[in-house]
């Protein structure tokens, strides 16, 4: 009998520093169960386009916290984003922290520093309005390793004058045609009441209209959105209450995790694939959405995560039709929300930090990268692909093996067991409208390949690797240069891919 403790997000907040010492212990990498290999075609046609491809999972990322983004490696990080995954803003929490020292008249001094250091970059922020500062809250209740105080204000006339004065300076600052391109969100997943929100529903909505109304007495142009819940709850209730009170909504936020409770999200438990969550909770958001008067509003599921290159494929693929941008928490390994880790490199659900610490890539950041290499219009397909034309007719295609793998429900690293449902399969994937003998080049990604867990293993799995172990493992995990080859009379190419692999099919 397994009793590896599997924590639900609710109990994120109680568990603190334990799980790094815990989360050390070993057990098998991706074991995958299921029949023996099996054939699956995709086939793509090369003549028919089919609207644009819309790159929604580059325009937000999540990371942590606003006074982390000061620190060299995750600048260094944020650098990889933008440069190789084409990343285009990242959201992250408490840039009224106390930590960054704005309290209650607005001393904006490492704000700048924060916002700076994005825009330098060339990444702009998704604006979290969050958390409270000391001196405006009501209660002492808090949050995480940094302390984030989750209190409502003791008074909205103050957090509202607060508001506006941090509008009125970002604008002063950085002018007003750069911050009309930002998006203000206001706080982070009230609903959990046990972390991050102490407040009832009705003063989360309070809170939301004053800060609406402080961002748009700075300019009406500015966009600012909500409610940020986890797990797609409140939407109709908050659109409900914005409808009422006239308070604006220029876009929808809200989050989904694989491992979200789905008899609380879609009234049945075990509904779905675990892969199959986070685009049925897109959906549903979408439908929410469309049946008020706010219908067509972006929306933006600006936290969701998976280390399965397929997963991720697949999840975002089948939710195109449904949201304006789709975010991963989070970008890099600098990471501090309940605890500061011990381990680098773990077996078992090695969670959050696409690029561990010391920017090594994982499996997540390099699909990623292959996503970013499609084109900006879709191609008509058939099979567990997205395929892409862009101008001067090449083409590229993502195709993957999906498989079930249980994701991190809470803590990453909190479990020493991942579960892989799956088999490897043979893809025949078949180009029509493709001239024979014509070459592609095939790059891949899998828990083997464009991955840092190999090397790491081979060397004994060392808690802290040295630095001359890093180098080796950051070089071993780096994309590999792309196979060379050569379709046949019937425009097709053969893939033999793992349980949840993916590769990139790219024109020559």
């Amino acid at each position: 009998m397994d009793e590896t403790p599997v924590w639900t997000r609710r109990e994120f907040a109680a568990m603190g520093g334990a799980v790094g010492a815990a989360a050390m212990t070993s057990a098998g990498w991706g074991q995958s169960v299921g029949g023996a290999n099996a054939t699956e075609l995709v086939e793509i046609d090369l003549r028919r386009e089919t609207g644009k491809l819309d790159h929604i999972w580059s325009r937000v990322m999540g990371s942590d916290r606003a006074a982390i983004t000061m620190r060299e490696p995750w600048r260094k990080d944020l650098e990889r984003f933008k440069n190789e995954a084409g990343l285009r803003r990242v959201r992250f929490h408490g840039i009224f922290n106390d930590e960054l020292g704005v309290g209650a008249n607005g001393n904006f001094q490492n704000v700048n520093a924060v916002y700076d250091g994005l825009l330098n970059r060339g990444v702009q922020p998704f604006v979290e309005l969050s958390f409270m500062p000391r001196a405006l809250a009501s209660g002492k209740k808090e949050f995480g390793f940094y302390k984030a105080n989750v209190n409502p204000p003791t008074s909205t006339d103050k957090w509202s004058e607060l508001v506006e004065k941090f509008v009125s300076h970002l604008v002063q600052r950085y002018g007003l045609s750069e911050v009309r391109q930002w998006y203000f969100e206001v706080w982070n997943e009230p609903n959990l009441t046990s972390w991050f929100w102490t407040g009832t529903q009705e003063e989360y909505f309070a809170l939301y209209k004053a800060s609406a109304h402080a961002v748009k007495t700075v300019d009406p142009a500015l966009r600012i959105g909500g409610p940020a819940t986890s797990a797609i709850q409140w939407i109709p209730q908050f659109l409900d209450y914005c409808e009422r009170t006239n308070s604006p909504v220029d876009f929808v936020s809200t989050h989904i995790y694989p491992g979200d409770d789905q008899a609380m999200i879609f009234g049945q438990a075990a509904k779905y694939k675990e892969y199959d969550v986070v685009p049925a909770g897109v959906a549903l958001a979408r439908k929410q959405i469309d049946a008020t008067r706010f219908k067509g509003t972006e929306l933006w599921l600006n936290e969701w995560s998976s280390d399965s290159p397929a997963m991720i494929a697949h999840a975002i693929t089948q939710s195109l039709p449904h949201c304006h941008a789709m975010g991963q928490w989070q970008i890099s390994g600098e990471y501090e929300e309940n605890m500061v880790a011990n381990w680098v490199f773990k077996e078992g659900q090695n969670g959050w930090g696409m690029l561990a610490r010391g920017s090594v890539p994982k499996p997540e950041f390099n699909t990623y990268k292959l996503l970013n290499r499609l084109g900006d219009r879709k191609l008509a397909a058939k099979g567990p692909t997205l395929a892409s034309t862009r101008d001067g007719g090449k083409f590229s295609a993502l195709v993957w093996n999906l498989a079930d793998v249980q994701q991190a429900p809470g803590i990453p690293g909190a479990s020493r067991d991942r579960r892989v449902t799956g088999t490897r399969k043979t893809m025949i994937v078949r180009m029509r409208g493709a001239q024979a003998g014509q070459q592609v080049q095939v790059t891949y990604v899998d828990q083997e390949r464009g991955s840092p867990y190999p090397a790491w293993r081979a060397m004994g799995s060392p808690q802290y690797p040295t630095r001359e172990q890093m180098d080796i493992i950051r070089k071993s995990a780096e994309l590999a240069a792309p196979e060379l080859r050569t379709l046949n009379g019937r425009g097709e190419i053969t893939l033999d891919l793992p349980a949840e692999g993916v590769a990139l099919i790219e024109a020559v």
